[in-house]
């Protein structure tokens, strides 16, 4: 069973080209870990540029696999947790 998994990051004084690119590297990584088995995927991120809090979300089948898919795009995270995807 997939869950919801929230990526908390500390992005402060990030461009908006790197965020960019932070942001294709997970889709990316996402999708390479998917066509070699793994069952992940990346859902949205949200980025409050004033003190650089980013929480991406993940649907994943453990924290583990979302820390590999961060540890391996070389991106930046506080913690991981479990979250519920509250969009209507």
């Amino acid at each position: 069973m997939m869950t919801v998994y929230m990526v908390e990051r500390d992005l402060k004084g990030i461009t908006m080209e790197d965020l960019g690119g932070a942001q294709k590297a997970a889709i990316d990584k996402a999708a390479e870990m998917s066509s070699q088995g793994t069952d992940i995927k990346y859902l949205r991120s949200t980025f409050a540029p004033e003190d650089g809090r980013c929480m991406c979300l993940f649907d994943a089948q453990s924290a583990a696999d979302v820390k590999r898919l961060n540890d391996d795009a070389g991106l930046p995270y506080d913690r991981i947790v479990p979250a519920l995807d509250l969009t209507p």
